[in-house]
């Protein structure tokens, strides 16, 4: 459940919105005095908090905060803050398994950085949104990822299958600091913010290596990314990202290519008609300019009424439909996501899982009702027939090892025992359980 935002907050919010949209040209002076409202310190630890997260390399939880008090707590940091004396610590380094696999580099920030960087969020964020082009969605207020999937299936059935299904190498961690403050400065001049958005990209990391000794990277003499996990981070890229929607904008590529843009923070496609080749070599350059580099690896030209590609965990691309009974453009679920959603469903699953099998269906359910829920749009059926399956089978196999039934307990385990009475959510409804069977 999220956070009621409280309403002194969203006057503020809506009043630098309302100037940035009505002034596109105004310049902010004086928004650092806001950062360290009583009122704005709260809301953005309550939003932290909510966001729960590892400690950061001071190894302080929200849980030794809450013990000492939270207000003594906020009004040092607030006292920091209008002195003027805050000074970010270092970011710890974990790295993070990636959907199409290797690892992806996280940085943490401590509690406390993570506050002051929300708190930051909640007055720029406004001022920012009022300038960003309608074709990203990605970390916005209102928006999400099914906006960006409905939009690119919308295209598609419009008659723009012409599909450059693009990939950035490493957008984060080579967005050039320069040339993103740049961003931030043509619309605040307010020095005090400037500079907490400086020392943020300036940060040093800290890692750990195999023999868990510790060492310091980046620091001031960084001059690119910004890294993943920070919060201040997604407001930062879709900044840096929006330069290349809006140059497509201005130089009118929409009508030159007959080509529209959908992005979702660094995941975009250009949906064409007939001009995808020569939207990507413009698309090329102009990422050049901005020192981003296309990953040419990962990013082709396809023909969306023949040929398939995967956008924010769908597939796009023809499918057997609803139109008629005839092969159509659509989306659905793709293998990859299928697959890391069986995985999770394999690790709770576990023999040697300790929890009750209340603990263990509510953690499995929750999983299932969230992955269900962004998998939401478009063709679905056989994707949910698909996990179902592997539900069942893997809940038998579970409870049939924990009980030691012999056999593999379909007769004592039927589909509709296992939906039915032990509670599994079922995204395909069916079936009705059978008598009751005590489970501990």
């Amino acid at each position: 459940m999220s956070l009621t935002k409280p309403e002194k907050v969203r006057t503020l919010q809506r009043k630098l919105y309302g100037k940035a949209k009505a002034e596109p040209e105004f310049r902010f002076y004086q928004l650092y005095d806001k950062v360290w409202r009583a009122d704005i310190l709260a809301y953005a630890y309550a939003l932290a908090r909510e966001n729960r997260g590892a400690p950061g390399v001071d190894g302080v939880t929200f849980a030794q905060i809450e013990a000492e008090g939270v207000e003594a707590w906020l009004a040092a940091l607030g006292l920091e803050l209008r002195e003027k004396t805050y000074r970010c610590q270092p970011v710890r380094r974990v790295t993070i398994p990636k959907a199409g696999g290797g690892e992806r580099p996280l940085g943490i920030p401590t509690i406390r950085d993570r506050v002051v960087q929300t708190a930051v969020k909640l007055v720029i964020e406004p001022i920012f949104e009022a300038d960003l082009e309608p074709n990203t969605h990605g970390y916005r207020p209102g928006r999400s990822a099914t906006d960006a999937i409905r939009q690119v299936h919308e295209l598609l059935l419009a008659g723009y299958t012409d599909v450059v299904d693009a990939d950035l190498s490493k957008y984060f961690d080579t967005i050039p600091h320069a040339e993103l403050m740049q961003c931030v400065a043509r619309r605040i001049v307010d020095r005090q913010i400037l500079s907490l958005i400086k020392m943020w990209l300036k940060a040093p990391v800290e890692e750990t290596d195999g023999q868990g000794r510790r060492r310091l990277t980046g620091g001031k003499s960084s001059t690119k990314g910004t890294p993943q996990g920070g919060v201040i981070s997604p407001l930062l890229a879709n900044l840096y990202i929006n330069r290349f929607l809006k140059y497509w904008r201005l130089r009118e590529r929409t009508e030159a290519f007959s080509a529209h843009v959908v992005s979702y923070a660094d995941d975009f496609v250009i949906l064409s008609r007939r001009n995808a080749g020569e939207a990507l070599t413009w698309t090329r350059g102009v990422m050049r300019r901005l020192g981003l580099t296309i990953n040419e690896a990962k990013t082709s030209v396809k023909d969306a009424r023949i040929e398939r590609f995967d956008f924010l965990g769908y597939t796009f691309g023809p499918h057997w439909g609803s139109r008629g009974g005839r092969v159509c453009p659509g989306a659905s679920p793709s293998q990859k996501s299928i697959g890391r959603v069986r995985k999770r469903v394999s690790g709770i699953l576990v023999a040697g899982n300790p929890g009750t099998w209340d603990e263990v269906r509510d953690e499995l359910n929750a999983v299932l009702r969230g992955w269900s829920g962004y998998f939401s749009y478009g063709w679905r059926l056989k994707a949910y027939r698909a996990v179902d399956r592997h539900v069942t089978e893997r809940v038998r196999g579970f409870l049939t090892r924990r009980h030691k039934v012999r056999g593999r307990g379909y007769k004592e385990l039927p589909d509709g025992r296992i939906h039915g009475e032990l509670g599994v959510v079922r995204l395909v409804q069916a079936g009705a359980g059978r008598k009751p069977w005590t489970l501990t």
